[in-house]
């Protein structure tokens, strides 16, 4: 065991954090109190050592006109023995390198750009150039916070900066600061020229790994940790880097918060709170090791010695691999998922190597934060900068101009989106699974303080929390985590099948103080960018969806929607935490989505159900429509009974319709798709909705709420008012099949061919699976002469009434239908009245033309209604002229009479009148047919 734990504590050379040198925008401090007589810039070489500045530019340019104000010829000039160059104010301690008048560093917003090379002539009043730009900053005040434009050009992926003068008493300045591996960002402290920026240390809610000894003798060496708070117990574990095995794990239990220092037997360190046991020494490895030391919530016996690495997300890690040596690849991925393991030399020395967290960082589980510094146990770190350089740096003659946001928005406020989701691969490897994120403006975007979390659905906990930090998107806006097979590579590479299945939720946040789940004990919102629930099944993740996307209806990634692999894929709107906005899609990592459009032309044409004839032995099915040979792949048919929210069936449909057209679901010869076999009862409610529907939102028993924008045509049987709302309508559309207008079994059949979602195109009519339907014909037509009046209408209201009315689309035929049915009882719909013309006529409805049949026996049901309760044969012109007939020759009375009526009760009659109107809407449901010897009665 001991030559295991070897792995652990190795004296090396450190390189995990050293690059390339080069030259950094350190310090700018541009608005000073009163006179701003103290303003200064600072250049700092990352070498910390004296170089020489030939070749480079300093450029100040005005966010008001974005030109530049003044231009520095560096040439001829070096930094210090320390790597600080000063440009400022003469009254600068120390004195400036050169020289600026009091108030030349304007206040903001403004960008001060470092550049590099001969090519370009930089001079005054020049436009922006990113051409020879090697680094830059661009800041602005509370006052004035206009500096988009500056930075999505010199530091695209990054706002700019805001120098709050309130932050501390006096001056201040903009330092900038080192956060790990090759991320920088800029802080507001204490102005300090010619020094190094007093970066604020990191605080955390975690305990950490704060300090580590590697190598030396074999029996040397410690680790410390840093514990804010007291909580629940932890243990340290030690991982063979190769194998992913543990080797070691001790319980510790801190009885104060601080600095908790672990050492070897023999340590003489002072302070130390707890000792490595007798046969655990820290030895010195062999060059090929790797391995990892790691800080878990729990007890060693969660832990044992050979298990593998646990799934359980640790409070901290530490991952290293020698130079030669190599690292599983599910170590770093569970332990440290986003991040690089550090990387050490080969040279080995009898002093050992001290490693101390130094870098600003916020989060735990990042190798990069460490460099090699003084040994300071029991102690605040040392720490001086890395020997590296932003990686946010455009190079010298590098990239072009970034694409711009369209300027059409200025206050379009778009962040990250997650763009395609796939949970799902065929086959047991998993290992083509991937999140894609995207930013709108489609360019090259900095992902600093943007977390990626996949949570589980069972116990409402991340199970992967990945920070983006330190990560840029490409050309095009997208950045590609996921399995590390795949083609193109990820950014993030993970362990194939570690994204869930479902139901489950990945979730992207903006968070500048920590991992999102740090910050809140529940399912965190703070901060929360975008996200998407998911399912596999008919389970609901109901926290997640509640929490994240409340309101909504979780995604189904159907991995029977398409033949090869499928993703939920962004397709209908750049709306966040909006899951309307996605489609089931081919997978297009790093590219543009490819969205399917639902099957055209497809319609539902025929329901029969045998609740229709007291669930007999009749055929129950559902037909529909479409061009020959068209794909249903992709849609779904939802059933939904009176009563209930939820569906009763949901079936996707799962195949082409034939040369004919038609496609049937059903219990019926030669049905296209039986039902299901576990579905029991009678699958077409007697009162209810059937709906087709495309897309991912459509499988949900949870109702038609989500699923109204992939609704693709439905017929609604049903007066049930909180059913219609979910579907979006007010009112019934359909009435139900009369037993007496066809002999034997009985459907609703459609009778105009395309279009959708409408009641004007449905009758009862025969059945006629895999057949033209049954309609009403001309043939079998009677003629019709209707006077109706609204109940309740005086004369005075009726023709503004009936025109209102007549103007809404269909309602005519529709009302007078229904009223028409109820008198015969026949099987009349408005679909019978095509032919037949409405009217207003001095506020009666007047309906002329012909009546359609489907048969011969159904037209004399209807002629049988009209004798016995007389209501066909009755002109609207005859009912107003009986009405004025006896009494021309009291005209002049009546005339004196209403003078003196409305000189008495004017105002009363207009008042009564108002609130008569408001009281009592006219039912258009309830009207009466006149005849020409009678007088108009009201029902």
């Amino acid at each position: 065991m001991a030559g295991c734990v070897a792995g652990f504590l190795l004296l090396v050379q450190v390189l995990g954090v050293v690059g390339d040198t080069c030259f950094i925008i350190s310090e700018v401090n541009a608005d000073n109190p009163k006179l701003d007589a103290t303003e200064f810039v600072e250049l700092y070489h990352t070498s910390g050592k004296r170089t020489s500045l030939d070749g480079y530019t300093l450029v100040f340019y005005n966010g008001n006109g974005n030109t530049a104000y003044k231009v520095l010829d560096l040439s001829n000039h070096s930094t210090d023995d320390r790597g600080f160059f000063l440009v400022g104010s003469a009254e600068v301690q120390p004195k400036p390198a050169m020289i600026l008048p009091p108030n030349t560093v304007q206040n903001g917003p403004d960008a001060i750009v470092l550049y590099r090379g001969n090519e370009t002539k930089y001079t005054e009043k020049m436009n922006i150039t990113t051409v020879g730009l090697v680094d830059a900053i661009v800041y602005m005040t509370r006052q004035s916070r206009d500096a988009e434009f500056l930075a999505d050009i010199l530091t695209p992926g990054s706002p700019a900066f805001l120098e709050d003068d309130s932050v501390h008493e006096g001056d201040e300045s903009i330092e900038r600061c080192w956060l790990s591996a090759g991320s920088w960002t800029f802080h507001v402290s204490p102005p300090s020229p010619g020094q190094h920026n007093r970066c604020p240390a990191p605080e955390n809610v975690d305990p950490r790994i704060n300090e580590l000894q590697l190598g030396g003798s074999q029996t040397q060496g410690f680790l410390e940790l840093s514990v804010p708070r007291l909580g629940e117990p932890m243990v340290l574990v030690f991982l063979d880097g190769k194998a992913a095995t543990v080797i070691f794990s001790m319980d510790i239990n801190a009885t104060k918060e601080g600095l908790f220092l672990i050492a070897s037997r023999d340590s003489e360190l002072k302070g130390v709170a707890v000792f490595l046991p007798v046969n655990i020494s820290v030895i010195k490895p062999q060059g090929a090791s790797s391995g990892a030391v790691v800080l878990y919530s729990g007890t060693a016996v969660d832990f044992p010695v050979g298990s593998p690495v646990s799934p359980q997300q640790p409070l901290d890690a530490f991952v290293y691999v020698g130079p030669n040596g190599a690292v599983n690849t599910s170590l770093t991925e569970t332990l440290i998922p986003g991040r690089e393991a550090f990387q050490l030399s080969s040279r080995q020395a009898t002093t050992g190597v001290t490693l101390s967290r130094c870098g600003t960082a916020t989060w735990n589980r990042d190798p990069g934060v460490f460099i090699e510094a003084i040994q300071t146990p029991g102690q605040a770190n040392h720490c001086l900068w890395p020997l590296s350089c932003p990686q946010k740096v455009v190079t010298p003659g590098g990239t072009s101009s970034p694409l711009l946001p369209s300027p059409s928005d200025p206050t379009n406020q778009q962040d990250f989106l997650l763009n395609e989701l796939n949970a799902d691969t065929p086959g047991v490897g998993e290992d083509s699974e991937f999140v894609e994120i995207w930013h709108p403006a489609g360019r090259r975007m900095s992902l600093e303080n943007v977390w990626l979390l996949f949570f589980n659905g069972q116990t409402n906990k991340p199970y992967r929390e990945i920070s983006l930090t330190g990560y840029y998107t490409d050309a095009q806006g997208y950045f590609l985590v996921g399995s590390d097979n795949m083609v193109p590579t990820p950014s993030i590479q993970l362990l194939p099948n570690t994204i869930q299945n479902g139901p489950d939720a990945v979730a992207l946040y903006r968070s500048v103080n920590g991992p999102p789940s740090v910050l809140s004990a529940d399912i965190p919102t703070q901060g929360l960018l975008d996200a998407v629930v998911y399912r596999q099944s008919s389970k609901e993740a109901r926290s997640l969806n509640d929490a994240l996307t409340p309101g909504q209806l979780p995604l189904l990634e159907d991995s029977f929607f398409l033949a090869g692999d499928e993703t939920l894929s962004r397709c209908s709107s750049q709306q966040s935490v909006d899951l309307s906005s996605f489609m089931l899609a081919p997978p297009t990592p790093l590219g543009k989505n490819t969205c399917p459009k639902p099957p055209a032309g497809v319609v539902i044409n025929e329901i029969s159900s045998a609740s229709w004839f007291n669930n007999s032995s009749h055929q129950t099915f559902v037909e529909l429509l479409a061009p020959p040979l068209t794909n249903l792949r992709g849609l779904v048919l939802l059933v939904f009974k009176e009563g209930h929210l939820g569906a009763s069936l949901t079936l996707p449909v799962n195949g082409s319709t034939r040369e004919d057209g038609f496609y049937v679901i059903g219990n019926v010869t030669g049905a296209d798709q039986m039902w299901p076999l576990w579905v029991h009862g009678d699958l077409v409610p007697s009162q209810g909705i059937l709906a087709l529907c495309y897309g991912p939102l459509c499988s949900s028993k949870a109702g038609l709420l989500g699923a109204n924008s992939s609704l693709v045509d439905t017929v609604v049987f049903t007066k049930d008012q909180e059913l219609l709302r979910a579907l979006g309508r007010s009112r019934g559309q359909q009435m139900m099949p009369a037993l007496r207008t066809v002999e034997g079994p009985l459907s609703l059949s459609r009778c105009l061919c395309c279009e959708v979602r409408s009641p004007l195109v449905w009758i009862a009519s025969a059945q006629t699976p895999r057949l033209a339907n049954l309609c009403p014909s001309s043939v079998f037509s009677s003629d019709i002469d209707l006077c109706l009046a609204p109940s309740g209408s005086d004369e005075g209201q009726r023709s503004q009434n009936c025109s209102g009315w007549m103007q809404e689309d269909g309602v005519g035929h529709m009302q007078v239908a229904v009223y028409l049915e109820q008198q015969c009882r026949c099987g009349i719909s408005a679909l019978y009245l095509r032919e037949a013309n409405f009217s207003c006529v001095a506020g009666w409805l007047s309906v002329q033309g012909s009546i359609q049949a489907l048969s011969a026996h159904q037209k004399e049901l209807i002629l049988q209604a009209s004798h016995q309760s007389k209501t066909l044969g009755n002109s609207c012109s005859n009912t107003i002229m009986d009405k004025s007939v006896g009494g021309r020759s009291d005209l002049g009375w009546q005339i004196g009479l209403v003078v003196g009526a409305l000189l008495l009760l004017g105002l009363g009659a207009a008042l009564f009148a108002y609130f008569y109107r408001r009281r009592r809407p006219h039912d258009y449901y309830s009207m009466e047919l006149s005849e020409h010897a009678e007088e108009p009665a009201e029902l």
